[in-house]
């Protein structure tokens, strides 16, 4: 388990220098091309000292890229990056990876296989004399400190992130830079692992991106999620506001369950196949109203309006899927027993919460 204890007593492992806020990172109107193909259209993103900020998309969505242009590993063609106030990229400036004093964690933790596990942490310590010490000190923040002499391939899934994690925090980093940490621990330990990474992290004060697509994971850990789609960056907010006020219809469906019923507004309201739904912005005309499951009452009707196609258990809530009579499909979140079940005609209608409209294409 990480010592967190530890880490709330070790802020020294952030490094201070630079006149600009420690953990700062500032990227403007960056573009990343490759073969004359761009990857980054003009992204702008900021981390704050001390945030944990998670970029979230689909595969191929440049969310990477942006993780790699931030440590220095690709080159960007135009916008600048800067940290704690120091330009370090531009079309003209591209300072090496290892001077921008940034830790790295790979998605497959390359550690070194030849070498022990303290000999992995000590790779980027730079101060001979205090090289032991401070192996020490980071191999019990992440719980190994007994583990100092074995070889990577002797540990575990879980043990093996946390030797890649101690590795990239020894230089003492100002800026944490995650690449799918969690991906290759299986279910139950990723949710382990992450929590105390979370709590490691936060406790350190440390500023840090991570790259995921999943989209638990980055509300659970990032105080603001970037949502990426084909290099550029749909929405940057709070889970919270993402969740409640997607800025797009492919957001709303890419962070979490949808309902999209067509209906006409008229102002404040919309008719749907459910009947009507307050709407949280006036419209006018045919609308696309977003229905979370959440937002949604199913109860036993044999003259309603859909037929439960399935019922599924979740422990904390059950999730009825509903084919509704105009043959459109939709799910409803219900906590408790549902009191329905699979094949049986049910009513469905809005809770009463205003919801987003999209204007219909």
């Amino acid at each position: 388990m990480l010592n967190i204890k530890s880490a709330m007593r070790s802020r020294d492992l952030k490094a201070n220098s630079g006149d600009g806020p420690v953990g700062h990172v500032d990227v403007s109107h960056v573009h990343v091309a490759f073969g004359g193909v761009d990857v980054l259209h003009g992204i702008d993103f900021d981390v704050a000292p001390g945030e944990i900020v998670a970029l979230l998309g689909p595969s191929g969505c440049g969310k990477t890229t942006l993780l790699r242009s931030i440590a220095g590993l690709e080159r960007i063609a135009s916008g600048t990056i800067s940290l704690n106030g120091h330009e370090v990229a531009n079309d003209r400036l591209h300072v090496r990876p290892e001077a921008r004093q940034i830790g790295l964690v790979f998605q497959d933790w390359a550690l070194f296989p030849h070498m022990t596990v303290a000999e992995n942490v000590a790779y980027g310590i730079d101060s001979f004399a205090h090289r032991n010490a401070r192996v020490a000190d980071v191999l019990a923040l992440v719980g190994l400190n007994t583990l100092g002499d074995r070889m990577p391939a002797t540990l575990s899934g879980g043990q093996q992130q946390r030797v890649a994690l101690a590795r990239a925090l020894a230089p003492q980093p100002s800026v944490l830079l995650l690449d799918e940490p969690f991906s290759n621990l299986d279910t139950g330990l990723r949710v382990q692992v992450r929590s105390e990474v979370h709590s490691l992290l936060a406790g350190l004060g440390i500023s840090a991106v991570f790259v995921t697509h999943d989209q638990e994971e980055a509300f659970v850990l990032g105080d603001r999620v970037a949502v990426m789609r084909d290099g550029r960056i749909e929405q940057f907010d709070t889970p919270s506001a993402i969740y409640g006020n997607p800025a797009s219809a492919w957001v709303a469906e890419f962070v979490g369950d949808a309902n999209f019923l067509r209906g006409e507004a008229t102002g404040m309201f919309a008719t749907t196949s459910i009947g009507e739904v307050a709407l949280s912005e006036s419209r006018q005309g045919q609308v696309d109203v977003l229905l979370r499951p959440e937002h949604l009452v199913v109860t036993e009707n044999e003259s309603g309006n859909g037929v439960v196609r399935n019922v599924e258990y979740f422990g904390h809530d059950h999730m009825v899927q509903v084919d509704l009579d105009d043959g459109s499909h939709v799910a409803a979140r219900i906590s408790g027993n549902p009191h329905v079940r699979r094949g049986q005609r049910v009513s469905l209608v809005s809770d009463g919460s205003a919801c987003l409209a999209f204007l219909s294409s």
